[in-house]
């Protein structure tokens, strides 16, 4: 007597399941499990608050009266606090106090600059700490060394200028580290461009640029149609609610002198 085929492509192998929380036994060892959460490492737009004293009403004051021309830009914006300028270290008490003064004026304090005190008070106040914070211009101590013979250093290859050929639609953020950045498009509202150099736009710019990221006060912005939302170089920064009308749509450079931030047309 012979045997019967078998048709065994309607055999399937039966789910076995954990007696204890159900989950599926026999699934394949191999297969490709999802990620719950992914690590990046990326800039993050931040408005540094130079604290020169810690007393409330001085800062509120301060703060109203600066976030008063455009108060939608600074509305729940993220701040980190430098507390370098002060004549003292802070308590925990007067920089929760100004944690809360912050709050008030519309803005979300959310961690420390890093450098003094600013560690262990990070620690007590349950804050992050925040490196690359342009350092104050603080005079350095001058102290005798002994003469030394020692090699200058090789300079570094200059890394060339970053291009962006495509538009910079709004939510959308450029970043040109290390370098320049050249914007060949348009930079739309409510994007933002950035470079640790200087920043050339030749197309509309109408959000916001922001050149010297890491402290290059030798930064530049130029732009061939000006009607930024916001300029900032090595962290001086102006919130345009209106253009000026001899600036607006026309070729524009910003520089800093000293702690102003300048504007003119280029050609002028």
């Amino acid at each position: 007597m012979s045997a019967l085929p078998v048709d065994c492509s309607r055999y399937r192998e039966p789910a076995v399941y954990s007696k204890n929380d159900g989950r599926l036994m026999n699934k394949p060892a191999d297969a490709p499990r999802e990620h719950a959460v992914e690590i990046r490492f990326g800039q993050v737009g931040l408005v540094q608050l130079r604290l020169h004293t810690t007393d409330p009403g001085s800062i509120l004051d301060e703060l109203t009266g600066r976030t008063a021309t455009a108060p939608h830009f600074f509305e729940r914006t993220a701040a980190c606090l430098d507390l370098s300028l002060l004549a003292k270290p802070p308590s925990v008490e007067e920089i929760r106090a100004v944690v809360e003064i912050v709050r008030r004026a519309g803005m979300l304090s959310v961690g420390l600059a890093q450098g003094g005190a600013s560690d262990a008070l990070a620690q007590e106040l349950e804050m992050p700490v925040f490196s690359h914070i342009r350092a104050p211009n603080k005079p350095v101590p001058v102290v005798q060394a002994p003469p030394a013979v020692q090699a200058a250093p090789a300079p570094e290859p200059a890394l060339p200028a970053l291009m962006q050929h495509q538009p910079v639609r709004s939510g959308q953020r450029v970043y040109a580290r290390n370098r320049d950045l050249i914007v060949i498009a348009t930079v739309a509202a409510g994007a933002e461009v950035m470079a640790d150099g200087c920043v050339h736009i030749y197309g509309p710019l109408r959000g916001r640029v922001m050149a010297g990221v890491h402290g290059d006060t030798e930064a530049r912005v130029f732009c061939q149609a000006f009607n930024a939302e916001l300029v900032s170089i090595s962290g001086v920064f102006r919130v345009f609610e209106t253009i000026p009308a001899d600036l607006a749509g026309v070729p524009v450079q910003a520089w800093l002198a000293g702690d102003d931030l300048r504007f003119s047309k280029i050609g002028e």
